[in-house]
């Protein structure tokens, strides 16, 4: 089965799952999107209000600072894919829990399984979790861990899992901004 249509079938999936409560509040179900042989894969906490609007990953201010953030290192929005750990925006925009990202667990892995990045980049504390935990790595902050890679490997080889700072962490702290910016030119 081609990549598209693997990507086609988990996007029916998602539409139809209700393994957890989040999908009864959510007016979308944001998968992801981007190149589906994408080099680097960014991986984010979960929707947030204008994500939801519009079933597209990171189109909100911290998606906009991100953009900015892949033109200054040098790639394009759709030569990446974009995602979260979970698919359904969190009611008033907590951070999703344990059961939450289990529930979507599967989805997040037949993603990878898909695109087969050679670069993981979890952004913020809870997708940083949630992609150590899946690689059999120990639990850390992003304050501790930002900038440095884990080598890990998965069913397609060698996969480098490099975490970042959420871009919405920089817009609220703006000293983070220099540091999410070199770590993102650093992937390439």
């Amino acid at each position: 089965m081609k990549k598209q249509e693997r990507m086609e079938n988990l996007r029916a999936e998602v539409e139809a799952c209700s393994r957890c409560g989040l999908c009864s509040n959510a007016k979308n179900r944001v998968i992801g999107e981007g190149n589906l042989d994408a080099r680097i894969f960014f991986v984010g906490e979960a929707p947030g209000r204008k994500e939801d609007e519009q079933g597209k990953p990171f189109v909100g201010s911290a998606g906009k600072l991100l953009d900015n953030l892949f033109i200054k290192a040098g790639f394009e929005r759709d030569k990446v894919y974009i995602g979260n750990i979970v698919k359904c925006r969190p009611q008033g925009n907590r951070r999703p829990i344990r059961q939450e990202i289990d529930a979507c667990a599967p989805y997040l892995s037949e993603q990878f399984d898909i695109i087969q990045p050679r670069i993981i980049a979890p952004m913020g504390n809870s997708a940083l979790s949630s992609i150590l935990i899946r690689f059999g790595f120990p639990e850390t902050v992003i304050g501790e861990v930002h900038g440095k890679k884990f080598n890990a490997y998965s069913s397609w080889g060698k996969v480098i899992i490099a975490p970042l700072y959420h871009p919405a962490a920089a817009i609220y702290n703006r000293k983070l901004l220099g540091n999410l910016e070199r770590d993102i030119i650093c992937l390439y």
